[in-house]
């Protein structure tokens, strides 16, 4: 896979899971909580897979090469960029979606 490739599909599948705790009422999107699922469920689901997908992304970078070190900017930058891809399934859930 060519490093364009992976930086693609890191970001594709960060977009993903960043609005998978806001679409689905399943932690996860596998197991079914008795309760459903508060915001502080949500958000800890999202801080889950914001670490998921980058260990994914370190992954990718150590196929590719040698991992560049990375200080607190870096991770920063890319938990505001996991939260502004969640912010179409917060809209989604907590704005447009009809209550019950």
């Amino acid at each position: 896979m060519t490093q364009t490739a992976s930086i693609w599909l890191v970001l594709v599948l960060a977009f993903c899971a960043a609005n998978l705790p806001f679409l689905s009422q399943r932690f996860l999107g596998v197991l079914r909580l008795a309760g459903g699922k508060s915001l502080w469920v949500r958000l800890g689901e999202l801080v889950l897979l914001y670490f998921l997908v980058g260990g994914i992304g370190l992954l990718l970078e150590k196929r590719a090469g040698q991992v560049a070190p990375q200080g607190w900017e870096f991770y920063a930058i890319t938990g505001a960029l996991f939260l502004t891809f969640a912010f179409p399934g917060f809209v989604w859930r907590y704005l447009f979606k009809p209550r019950h």
